[in-house]
């Protein structure tokens, strides 16, 4: 008779920061790992759930910056788990939101391993809220896109004349990883159709102690970016729900509500 000595991979989204959003299921996860690769833009709080006994294996993954190549990463996950460990690869935000949490699933998949997907709570939802954002607001917004503004090499990345007109029909785009490309994402945006006085927000470091708001309009972000020595992480909010922040900051462009759309019953 034989025993399957397999272990398991849990992807568990640690949220955008704040380690109060961490659902308890991914609390459960933590408390059960014996193994934990973690991703740079976890929260140091989070790992307070961890067990002391567990083994923690920093795996930064950030643009710009020297980061763990992702084929080693998967190896890992595949190695650790076929010696029997309880793994928890452990991501900011949701692991399935530009989080990598796809490719990991398919590596696990080709080699067998069991493994499970528990949900974290995305920066570019999240971040906006708390800044007093929401991302779709009936009066201004019928859906929101959650955009790269990061391209993969070898790709040509976001059709940013088609997202113009997209926002242009009361779409809100959020663009993760725009900051370091914010200048050629919004004058594409320009170019595309989306007026500069389209309202845009940049939103560093959210639901975290040093999270930064700047609200400006499409035409302005870039060099308000610039000016603020604003860098990653970041994420751009561009569209007429930027309107709904409770409270300008100083220095901040105020710019007129414009007639909501009609509202849907």
């Amino acid at each position: 008779m034989t025993h399957d000595r397999r272990g398991h991979v849990t992807l568990v989204g640690a949220g955008p920061g704040d380690p109060e959003l961490l659902t308890l299921r991914a609390i459960r996860a933590l408390r059960q790992a014996t193994v934990v690769l973690v991703d740079d833009l976890v929260a140091a709080g989070v790992l307070r759930y961890v067990r002391q006994s567990a083994r923690i294996v920093h795996c930064g993954k950030r643009g710009g910056a020297v980061s763990t190549q992702q084929g080693f990463i998967e190896a890992m996950l595949v190695a650790e788990a076929l010696r029997g460990e309880r793994v928890v690869r452990l991501k900011g935000g949701d692991p399935c939101v530009f989080g990598r949490g796809g490719e990991e699933v398919a590596a696990l998949r080709a080699a067998g391993v069991p493994h499970t997907v528990v949900p974290g709570i995305t920066a570019g939802i999240a971040a906006p809220a708390e800044a007093g954002i929401p991302v779709t607001d009936r009066r201004w917004a019928q859906g929101v896109l959650l955009v790269t503004g990061h391209a993969q090499p070898g790709h040509t990345g976001p059709d940013w004349a088609q997202l113009a007109q997209t926002a242009r029909g009361g779409i809100t785009l959020v663009i993760y990883m725009g900051v370091t490309h914010c200048a050629d994402i919004t004058a594409a945006l320009l170019a595309g159709g989306l007026a500069g006085a389209t309202p845009a927000a940049v939103l560093q470091n959210g639901c975290t102690p040093h999270s930064r708001r700047h609200v400006a309009t499409l035409r302005t972000l870039a060099g308000e970016v610039q000016r603020l020595g604003i860098g990653s992480p970041a994420i751009l909010v561009i569209g007429d729900v930027v309107r709904a922040a409770e409270a300008m900051q100083e220095g901040e462009i105020s710019v007129a509500h414009p007639k909501p759309l009609a509202a849907i019953a």
